[in-house]
């Protein structure tokens, strides 16, 4: 058994809206994922914030994503949204993570030559890494994914799995990553920051059709 799991956690990302973070609550996810990076089609605006918020009930987590945000503006989000976690996309030092005083989770883009153990020694207060797609140019959302076996050789710290999930390959990424927990966002949206309903649905049914298949895995192993 995973030191970090039993059940594999899922955040809904990118969600602008308070009916889309309603409908990714009655799917069953974990967390909702709330980002503010202008330049992302998800950029969710500070005026729905208390909306967003009073849609999430408790012991499901509220998480402010950004990248590389100036500290002033980071406040003023924390305030208006009331997250549980923050997530750091960008280049963020330890330092200014901590700053903001919350539980954070911090993000590495993998690329071919990425070391897991080495980067998670420079965010030591970090709860969980998640390990996303490096593309050029472009901080996240891609829906491109990197090899997943990478992630799944990390066990230091819970991984968040992110990049290339949907309902089809779900089952593939538990299995080779085995992470704590998925983050998704574009492969579930009719469009850009708005969330269809139906394929959120259809991709947490997924993950506990690949957990089960993970658990039978794990105790046909344990049998042998």
């Amino acid at each position: 058994m995973d030191t970090f799991c039993v059940r594999t956690r899922v955040k809904i990302c990118g969600i602008t809206r308070a009916e889309d973070a309603r409908a990714a609550v009655a799917a069953g996810a974990d967390a909702i994922g709330v980002v503010y990076y202008e330049p992302s089609p998800r950029c969710a605006a500070i005026t729905d914030a208390a909306a967003i918020r009073a849609a999430v009930p408790p012991f499901v987590s509220l998480v402010l994503v950004t990248v590389d945000l100036e500290e002033m503006t980071h406040r003023r989000w924390i305030d208006a949204l009331r997250p549980d976690l923050l997530q750091f996309h960008g280049a963020e030092p330890s330092a200014a993570c901590e700053r903001m005083s919350l539980p954070y989770i911090k993000s590495l883009r993998m690329r071919d030559d990425s070391d897991v153990h080495a980067f998670a020694k420079t965010h030591p207060e970090a709860r969980a890494l998640l390990l996303d797609t490096f593309v050029p140019g472009v901080v996240g959302g891609t829906g491109r994914r990197f090899d997943w076996r990478r992630a799944g050789a990390f066990s230091e710290r819970p991984v968040i799995l992110a990049g290339g999930l949907d309902a089809v390959s779900v089952h593939e990424a538990i299995r080779q990553a085995r992470p704590y927990a998925l983050d998704v966002s574009s492969s579930l949206e009719a469009s850009p920051g708005v969330k269809d309903p139906v394929l959120v649905t259809e991709f947490m049914q997924a993950v506990r059709v690949a957990d089960a298949a993970r658990s039978n895995d794990e105790i046909s192993s344990e049998a042998r």
